[in-house]
């Protein structure tokens, strides 16, 4: 196989283990050890790895590649990405789940239907994943990736539906009606900051 046309992230290799060249491999499969089912794995300059041996080791893996046989040659790889084209990956999975790079490209719909951005990104910056869209005129918009924010993604039908104010692009029109003067509403729910992440 070539080098990935649409790269999927599988992998990042951590540090040396050992002298014969074994590393460390934190993987992004939900199996660690499916690392070795997807054939070669590319770097990002074109770099084919081949996985000679793979074994669970903690929250890692720990991988031998093909003609890495010491650790001069195992620590000349450490913090490398490693990725599969996305034609490799099954779309075989339950209804409802998809690969974050399905999501980018799709028209992003409000509660009425009508197009008003786009998705560029899925981002997690540890508390939970967020889309980046553009939104009307505005592009580096966050959102939460979350059933309120986005009660629909149609990969088939090339987009998402989002609830504007679930999704804090719009004001609820029930704070119009909060409490002023100090007034205390014990039924009000407090709402995180509107770029705030979750898991849907």
């Amino acid at each position: 196989m070539a080098r990935p046309q649409n790269p999927i992230q599988m992998a990042v290799i951590g540090a040396a283990h050992g002298i014969k060249g074994e590393l460390r491999v934190k993987t992004f499969t939900g199996d660690p050890l499916a690392l070795a089912d997807y054939g070669p794995l590319y770097a990002k300059d074109g770099r084919a790895f081949e996985i000679a041996a793979i074994r669970p080791a903690n929250e890692v893996v720990v991988v031998r590649f093909k003609g890495v046989n010491d650790r001069n040659a195992a620590e000349a790889l450490t913090n490398t990405e490693l990725f599969v084209d996305r034609s490799a990956l099954p779309d075989d999975g339950e209804e409802g789940e998809f690969y974050h790079t399905d999501l980018v490209g799709l028209v992003v719909r409000d509660e009425t239907g009508e197009p008003v951005g786009k998705v560029f990104a899925v981002q997690n910056f540890g508390g939970g994943d967020i889309l980046e869209i553009q939104y009307q005129d505005r592009k580096g918009v966050l959102i939460p990736f979350t059933q309120a924010a986005v009660p629909v993604v149609d990969i088939a039908g090339g987009f998402v539906a989002i609830d504007t104010v679930a999704a804090g692009l719009v004001e609820d029109e029930d704070d119009e009606n909060a409490p002023s003067d100090g007034e205390f509403e014990h039924k009000a729910r407090p709402r995180g900051p509107k770029d705030a992440g979750g898991n849907r």
